[in-house]
């Protein structure tokens, strides 16, 4: 774009100083005409780099996903292919799913054992309840029973004294007064028995017996809950929409459970097309300004974009975590430039834009309006460039 702005500038000196010799072509005119366009661009670029900043590093940046298997096993299929799309919650590939349905199954099969365990537990223990309630019932009656007998041997002692009572019905209500009196004896240390076994209770008021086996059951139903899940983790679906890149699982491979080894590579649809800018030529930037870049990819193609956000972070600025005071070093720190992400908006929002791409960009502020036609026409002189192919072979 300067050497256009010079060659019209050329052409107009040349029609006023040498065409229509309009003025004077001496010293003061040579010194002006020199001059002038070099300060003139030198104004304009500057200005320019704070109302329409460029980029001349414009990255594409995917996320990239790897993908290890939860459980341990031999692969039985795979049935994705390299760099094609796939739809979030495809199947990437499954591992023999035998050894866990037989481990599922195994503990499934332990789950009616431990019920009837616990039934069992619980109806001795309404069984204990219901034998310390009849004992409590059996003690009242003789209680009961007890108090009239006492009486009545009470009364048939004073009967047999004054001689108006048999001496045999005295005998005969002193011998039911202490059978009752046994019988009692035995009710209580039938209650004791219960309450005893009825003693070892968790806070909950259950019997030790049916803590257990309820434990037993719980601990149980979790195991076939992780079984069933590891069950369910033999077949590894996509974490969302993308491509598998250098697939080389295939039927037989052995595919383990180890984070360091990741059996393929995940690259997800979502990108971040993130442009580098000077730290001092994002102060009139803000999101939803309009964006363009010209991506080597698509040579002498500009995609509209829209400012997302600004990253307002730095690597440089990165204060490790550790107990080592930090260095300060002898060398400079670098300059650390931010980043700005864009969107593709309009007819481009949905452009299909390699990962890696790179290239450069610009942003038009709500400032020097005027300027913008300059950074546009700059931006497509320069995607018209990517077409050469600067190489010997």
């Amino acid at each position: 774009m300067e050497i256009i702005l010079l060659l019209i500038y050329s052409f107009f000196v040349w029609l006023i100083f040498f065409k229509f010799k309009w003025l004077p072509w001496n010293f003061v005119s040579q010194i002006i005409v020199v001059t002038l366009p070099i300060f003139a661009l030198t104004v304009m670029i500057l200005i320019l780099n704070v109302v329409a900043p460029s980029s001349s590093d414009v990255r594409v940046i995917n996320y990239v996903v790897q993908i290890v298997p939860r459980v341990t096993g031999r692969v039985i299929e795979v049935p994705v292919e390299a760099n094609r799309p796939v739809r979030k919650g495809d199947v990437l590939f499954r591992i023999d799913p035998v050894p866990y349905q037989q481990d599922l199954a195994a503990l499934e099969a332990k789950l009616p054992e431990m019920t009837a365990k616990l039934d069992t537990a619980m109806a001795y223990q309404r069984e204990l309840n219901e034998q310390l309630k009849s004992a409590r019932s059996t003690r009242d009656a003789l209680s009961s029973r007890l108090d009239l007998a006492v009486r009545r041997e009470r009364q048939t002692a004073e009967l047999a004294h004054t001689g108006a009572g048999s001496k045999f019905d005295h005998e005969q209500a002193q011998t039911e007064a202490a059978s009752l009196r046994s019988e009692l004896a035995s009710t209580a240390a039938q209650m004791a028995q219960v309450q005893q076994k009825m003693s070892a209770k968790t806070t909950d008021g259950q019997l030790s017996e049916i803590a257990q086996a309820r434990a037993a059951v719980v601990q149980l139903q979790a195991q076939i809950v992780q079984a069933r899940w590891l069950l369910e983790q033999t077949t590894v679906y996509a974490p969302a929409d993308g491509s598998v890149i250098n697939l080389q699982l295939r039927e037989g491979s052995y595919a383990a459970q180890l984070p360091m080894v990741p059996v393929m590579s995940f690259v997800e649809k979502e990108q971040w097309v993130l442009a580098m800018f000077a730290q001092n030529e994002l102060a009139n930037v803000s999101a939803g300004n309009e964006a363009e870049i010209a991506l080597k990819t698509y040579p002498n193609r500009i995609i509209k974009c829209a400012v997302d956000s600004v990253v307002w972070a730095s690597g440089t600025g990165q204060m490790p975590i550790s107990g080592m005071v930090p260095q300060s070093g002898t060398e400079p720190i670098p300059l650390g430039r931010i980043a700005v992400r864009l969107r593709p908006t309009g007819r481009d929002k949905d452009v299909f834009i390699a990962m890696g791409a790179q290239g450069q960009g610009a942003i038009y502020t709500e400032h020097g309006k005027l300027l913008h036609i300059i950074r546009k026409v700059i931006l497509r002189v320069g995607s018209k460039l990517d077409w050469l192919v600067l190489k010997l072979h």
